[in-house]
């Protein structure tokens, strides 16, 4: 077949859908007197607190953004409409997307509710790349009524890349031989895998854009980043092996670690203790394997052998040892009984790659944000006053007193 030639001999083609403006789209499709309008979808809206979760292009135009307060969105923009989320409403739709996406092919890997990766290396017989991606975007369109960018690459990292690149309703090839000029000038803050912390750390050793991170020493690189800053500089080259893994959303992966204590123990200060030192060793553990979790359970085994095993879901993924160790204290605590305890664990589940982690924000952030929103208020009067440079960030501080141990 014609086609045939528009794929690579021994290399692979990976697609990245990613759904614009997922919620706003979706509500859109449900309301279609919505369309055309600036919409935000935020939480608490009577109160005009929490933060925008996403917003449609329309109100992109007035400056509205993903994570700003909902009363700075209404200050730019008075005639914004705004909804709450409907969780239920889009988990359904995206299983809707990924049973669309499985008519292409089998090779497809969910990366969150409305993103993911598919390899149609060997689908040569639907036609050429293109004109599946165009398939696939005009076939979500006309089932789904919902817009996506997609990007076509030989690996997951450049796919990813590609997506981004168009929105929305974009579609882009991005090859190797494409990196010098199109990859390679851009901040490394565009660099999917980096976030503001790691931009920071990059700056650092003056590595302002993803073409400085081709040039930088791998000593250099891995003093401020450790084995991480290599990865990125092979992702920044365009190598990327990973594969699409239709059973990655479904696994249950984790990392955990258990203690069964030398005698039984009622005293809670001994037992935070030993919740520490699991923190920290599921945290090494995690990191070592690149991994983040977004779930963590705490296991406690009493005396009399009667075990209880707990977990809490996270929208953000973590592998520091102070956020899993204050995640498993407040599960302890709210599910300790006082009597004499056995044996304690700590698990990481649901976990991630770190190279695919990032934030996303829904119901669990909204309360959390909301409270912050006096901060943001003050924050933007002083800017306001005295200019964008008179806040900066300040230094992390450890919310986990460290204890040394014997």
């Amino acid at each position: 077949m014609k086609a045939r030639s528009f794929y690579p001999k021994k290399g692979r083609v990976i697609l990245h859908v990613d759904m614009n403006s997922f919620f706003a789209s979706v509500e859109m499709a449900y309301d279609p007197s919505l369309k055309g309008k600036p919409l935000a979808i935020a939480g608490d809206v009577e109160k005009r607190r929490g933060i925008v979760v996403t917003c449609s292009y329309e109100a992109r135009q007035y400056g509205v953004k993903t994570t700003m307060p909902l009363w700075e969105a209404k200050k730019l923009c008075s005639q914004l409409i705004v909804k709450k989320p409907n969780l239920d409403r889009y988990r359904e739709v995206s299983q809707a997307i990924f049973e669309e996406l499985r008519q292409v092919t089998e090779w497809v890997e969910p990366v969150s509710i409305d993103e993911g990766y598919l390899d149609i290396t060997d689908c040569h017989e639907l036609g050429t790349p293109m004109d599946i991606a165009l398939a696939i975007q005009q076939s979500l369109l006309r089932k789904l009524d919902l817009p996506c960018s997609i990007g076509i690459a030989p690996n997951k990292f450049l796919a990813k890349m590609a997506s981004d690149m168009k929105k929305p309703l974009g579609i882009t090839i991005l090859r190797k031989r494409d990196l010098p000029h199109v990859i390679w000038p851009l901040p490394i803050l565009e660099m999917h895998g980096v976030g503001e912390k790691t931009a920071e750390k990059l700056a650092g050793i003056q590595v302002h854009t993803i073409g400085d991170l081709i040039q930088i020493n791998e000593q250099q690189l891995k003093s401020v980043l450790g084995i991480r800053g290599i990865k990125l500089k092979e992702r920044a080259n365009g190598n990327d092996t990973r594969p699409v893994d239709p059973a990655a959303a479904e696994e249950n992966k984790s990392i955990g670690s258990s203690i069964t204590l030398p005698r039984d123990i009622t005293n809670q200060s001994e037992l935070t203790v030993i919740l520490e030192g699991l923190s920290e060793s599921v945290s090494k553990r995690l990191k070592r394997k690149n991994y983040l979790t977004s779930n963590v359970s705490v296991t406690i085994r009493y005396k009399d052998r009667r075990t209880i095993s707990r977990s809490r879901k996270f929208i953000n993924p973590i592998n520091k040892a102070e956020d899993i160790l204050l995640a498993a204290i407040t599960l302890f605590n709210e599910n300790w009984n006082g009597d004499a305890v056995r044996l304690l664990g700590i698990t990481g589940q649901d976990l991630i790659e770190e190279d695919s982690a990032y934030e996303q924000l829904d119901l669990f952030s909204y309360e959390k944000e909301a409270r912050k929103e006096p901060l943001y208020k003050a924050i933007a009067s002083i800017k306001s006053k005295y200019g964008d440079s008179s806040v900066q960030r300040g230094i992390d501080v450890n919310p986990v007193q460290k204890k040394k141990k014997m």
